[in-house]
């Protein structure tokens, strides 16, 4: 008597259903960002690679004065612990920390997950989430023209990653905000700041 014949599974066939397993598994920050970090201008001098949040950068780099992205979003600021001056980087060459609006050199680093839900903000007139409010869902490229709202001192981040701008027209200094509570932007060192518009982080750079 002769056995029915069976077809294995091809080692292609294992291979094609573990990588739709794995597609549902969020990237490791690794997987996402990584920037080069170098002491002097123009890629010179030392260097630190780097593929997630830094808070101080003097452990690694006596100073940091030029960068190069080569994969994903980051946030630079010219002070430790995320403070100071703050400046948005996608992929791409940045010779001079001072075309990026730093006074000093870069201090720390924050990595910009991937996102890719909705984008939700709640911004406030005043602190503790005081006087008007206005919920976003898009960009706002002035919150005079577009909210008839003089002054953002608070704001609620429900969804997404955002950047918010000193001036109309997302000019001017910037801060980077990601999901989270901010009763005052003072506590944040920005107690001369006035936000006047804002836009969501979208590109997968």
């Amino acid at each position: 008597m002769t056995k029915p014949h069976r077809h294995p599974i091809g080692i292609k066939a294992v291979n094609h259903s573990l990588r739709e397993a794995l597609a549902g598994f969020p990237q490791r920050p690794s997987d996402m960002g990584k920037v080069i970090f170098y002491e002097d201008r123009n890629f010179q001098g030392r260097s630190y690679e780097c593929s997630s949040d830094c808070s101080d950068m003097s452990v690694y780099l006596s100073r940091c004065s030029s960068c190069r992205v080569e994969s994903g979003c980051f946030m630079v600021y010219d002070r430790p612990n995320y403070m100071g001056n703050q400046f948005f980087l996608r992929r791409g060459e940045y010779s001079d920390y001072m075309s990026m609006g730093m006074s000093d050199s870069i201090r720390s680093c924050r990595l910009i997950p991937q996102h890719r839900g909705s984008f939700t903000m709640r911004v406030y007139e005043r602190e503790s989430y005081g006087g008007q409010m206005h919920e976003l869902m898009d960009d706002c490229d002035s919150f005079r023209d577009r909210l008839r709202m003089s002054d953002c001192q608070s704001c609620q981040v429900m969804d997404g990653h955002w950047l918010m701008y000193e001036q109309p027209h997302y000019r001017g200094r910037m801060m980077y905000m990601r999901p989270g509570e901010y009763r005052s932007f003072r506590n944040l060192g920005m107690s001369n700041f006035r936000f006047s518009s804002a836009r969501r982080i979208t590109e997968m750079c």
